[in-house]
Formats: structure tokens, C-alpha cells, sequence
């Protein structure tokens, strides 16, 4: 199984503040224990919301605003993707992490990635195999 682990932004993150040389260290030891237990996926950091936007839909009415925005509890700061056998497993690994905004009540939240068995009879095996030449291209693409 595939899990996001989503990193909650705060107002430091928001402010554009950037973790210490300690908590660069910290956070890269435990990176380095994902990757050395196989685990991991993808990791990365996001930039502020004010360097984002948004889309909103309405119908075929689309509405774009650009950042920053409000609610910094709401936003997302960064993100891990990783391999994981259940969501006890990965929550596991996840009580070792270091505190990702060190001084301030924050949180990570651990989100299951759905599989092509979880979308049902309405994924069909064509569908399921276009979206998996998609995902060739793409890592084809970025492998150069």
C-alpha cells in the first residue's frame, strides 16, 4: 500500500521560514531510515502559499486566486510518499519522526493512495492500462 504523509503547514512555513541546520539534520537522519528500510517514494517540501494558486470550479466555470492564503492550518507545507504493508505500519514509522515545525502544535496526517482494485468495475483494464502508459511516459520523461 501507498501512503501520503502530508505535513501541515504553519505560519513560520507560511512566512517563508526555513528549518535550522539541526532541523535539516534531523529530519535528513529520518529520511535517511525510510530510505535504507525501502520505503520511500517521494519527499519534498512546498513553498509558501503565497508563491501558489488556486482553481476553483463551478461547473464548467473555473476561477483562479492567487496565494497566499488564510488559513495556514488548511495549507500543506510538504509531503512524503511512501510503501507500506498497512496504515499501523506507516503510523509506526511516522511516531519517529522529528517534530516538522520544532515549538509549534502541529500535526502530519497519513492518507492511503488508492489502487486501480479500489476505483472498482468502473476502472476498467483499458482505462487501467492507459493510465499506466501515462505513468511510463511521465517517469520516461524525467528519467533523461
Amino acid at each position: 500500500m501507498r501512503f501520503m504523509v502530508i505535513v501541515k503547514a504553519t505560519e513560520s512555513s507560511e512566512a517563508g521560514v526555513l528549518p535550522t541546520p539541526d532541523e535539516f539534520e534531523a529530519m535528513g537522519k529520518f529520511n535517511e531510515e525510510l530510505v535504507d528500510a525501502g520505503v520511500l517514494l517521494g519527499a519534498d517540501g512546498l513553498q509558501s502559499s503565497a508563491k501558489g494558486a488556486r482553481i476553483y470550479f463551478d461547473g464548467d466555470k473555473k476561477t483562479v486566486v492567487d496565494g497566499p492564503f488564510t488559513e495556514a492550518k488548511e495549507l500543506i507545507a510538504g509531503y512524503w510518499l511512501i510503501e507500506a504493508k498497512s496504515l499501523a505500519e506507516c503510523v509506526e514509522r511516522f511516531k519517529r519522526c522529528p517534530n516538522p515545525a520544532p515549538g509549534v502544535q502541529t500535526n502530519i496526517e497519513i492518507r492511503q493512495v488508492f489502487t486501480a482494485e479500489d476505483f472498482g468495475e468502473n476502472f476498467t483494464p483499458e482505462r487501467q492500462a492507459a493510465v499506466e502508459a501515462l505513468r511510463e511516459r511521465a517517469a520516461a520523461q524525467h528519467d533523461n
